[in-house]
């Protein structure tokens, strides 16, 4: 005996779009699930089919009061293919426009940069200075720790963590001479973990 294969899920949303074109009506979703089975769906599976076909645009979903009725209809469907067309059609004519606007461009960039000895020499030369600044820039940073703005930006923040030090100290005396002398019976482990 051989087992009967189920439908995949192309298949199902194919029969469960028959039902909506065959009718054209419109549908809850509980008259769904009894009109699936009939079509090899079976009513476990309808209510995520019907969503995917709702997520596609090709079965359209409203909710009226609290029922929500699905609807499709042979022509919205040709009506989407159209409008894709449509818009593939658009895009198709928008980038040929494009790659003619770029290949232009292309050629334009072109003129000037034909190959001469002009071209070349200026070309050598400007490696030359490429070369020349990059050595300079490795010497230049070299020479980055004598610089007389990086000193003057470290005295900076030496004077910075000089007065945060003091006033931490500072905040530490206070609070332990506060805890002193309001739990002078804590005092010994205070200053014990203090040190």
């Amino acid at each position: 005996m051989s087992k009967r294969r189920g439908l995949s899920l192309e298949e199902k949303r194919e029969h469960m779009l028959q039902i909506f074109y065959d009718s054209q009506d419109f549908f809850l979703l509980k008259e769904l699930e009894k009109l699936g089975p009939k079509k090899g769906v079976i009513s476990q599976s309808v209510k995520d089919v019907v969503q995917s076909l709702v997520d596609d645009d090709l079965v359209l979903k409203d909710k009226i009061g609290t029922s929500v009725y699905f609807w499709s209809l042979p022509s919205c469907a040709g009506n989407q293919l159209r409008n894709a067309h449509n818009k593939l059609e658009s895009d198709l004519s928008s980038c040929t426009k494009r790659l003619a606007e770029l290949d232009e461009q292309r050629e334009s960039l072109k003129r000037g940069r034909e190959e001469s000895d002009d071209r070349e020499m200026a070309l050598e030369e400007l490696k030359t200075i490429e070369l020349q600044y990059k050595k300079l820039k490795e010497e230049l940073s070299l020479f980055a720790d004598n610089d007389p703005a990086a000193i003057e930006a470290m005295k900076a923040a030496i004077e910075i963590a000089h007065s945060a030090s003091n006033r931490w100290t500072d905040n530490i005396f206070t609070l332990q001479h506060w805890c002193s002398s309001n739990f002078p019976e804590a005092k010994e482990q205070l200053e014990h973990m203090l040190v």
